[in-house]
């Protein structure tokens, strides 16, 4: 059996695809223990600066390969819940990329459709192609999002938004994506793009990329004193460091910085 997520590390860029393409890498019990162990993975990578995620073949991803689990060939229950996270094994799949502490980038083209969707929802940005198609579309099965969407489709676009597509599973386009908020750019070639910027901020220091990432995804999840003490305290933890005046200086002397990786 083929590994169902391939990870090519270069320049501190993890470039993650998943790699079900005959089956427009829907999710499968395989598919899943992948997603998390590649993750896990990637949260010990000294060195590592930013991830591009995306799925190889005609699409992103098809969501829940559904003839596989009522076939028996699931696996472990998805509900299966471990001491170490607040998700259970289903939710891991998505939510673990909002976990590592690099920006992920995700490159949609084709469907994310359902879990597929869910798991494009937990990066930090999205790149979409304009004729690609998204759809919360666990109502289609008679259920709702299972795997954290209601945690990240709720902080990137309206309730309104979120509940008339958690009824309707209607399926939007990638242009209609970015205009509600689900994603972040529209592009012709969402892959290249998604490098691009992953270039781009693995040139910053990877400390403040880190302490960013860090401030903003507890913001509107703790209270504002909670929030202030925070930002003051991930401030405190980068000034005067190796990485801070380090791009002092690569600013001052109009040269590239030479940074290095967090512990």
């Amino acid at each position: 059996m083929p590994d169902r997520v391939t990870v090519s590390l270069a320049q501190g860029i993890a470039d993650v695809r998943l790699n079900r393409p005959d089956k427009m890498n829907a999710l499968d019990g395989a598919m899943f223990e992948a997603l998390v162990e590649t993750g896990r993975g990637l949260a010990a990578e000294r060195g590592l600066r930013a991830v591009v995620l995306s799925g190889e073949g005609r699409a992103f991803c098809a969501g829940l390969d559904v003839a596989s689990f009522m076939g028996g060939g699931g696996g472990r229950s998805l509900f299966e819940r471990g001491p170490s996270s607040p998700a259970n094994f289903a939710q891991r799949a998505a939510w673990i990329w909002t976990e590592l502490p690099v920006p992920v980038i995700a490159a949609i083209h084709g469907v994310a459709f359902g879990g597929g969707l869910q798991v494009a929802l937990a990066a930090d940005i999205r790149f979409v192609a304009p004729d690609a198609r998204l759809s919360v579309m666990e109502i289609k099965w008679g259920l709702i999002p299972d795997m954290s969407g209601s945690q990240t489709l709720r902080r990137l676009v309206r309730l309104d938004v979120a509940k008339e597509l958690t009824y309707t599973g209607r399926v939007v386009s990638g242009s209609e994506a970015a205009a509600l908020g689900l994603a972040t750019h529209v592009s012709d070639t969402p892959h290249e793009a998604a490098l691009e910027l992953a270039r781009e901020i693995a040139g910053k220091s990877p400390s403040a990329i880190r302490a960013g990432k860090q401030l903003l995804d507890a913001s509107g999840l703790v209270d504002l004193e909670a929030g202030l003490r925070l930002e003051e305290r991930l401030q405190s933890s980068l000034m005067g460091k190796p990485n801070q005046l380090e791009s002092v200086r690569a600013n001052a002397e109009k040269r590239e910085p030479r940074f290095t990786d967090p512990d």
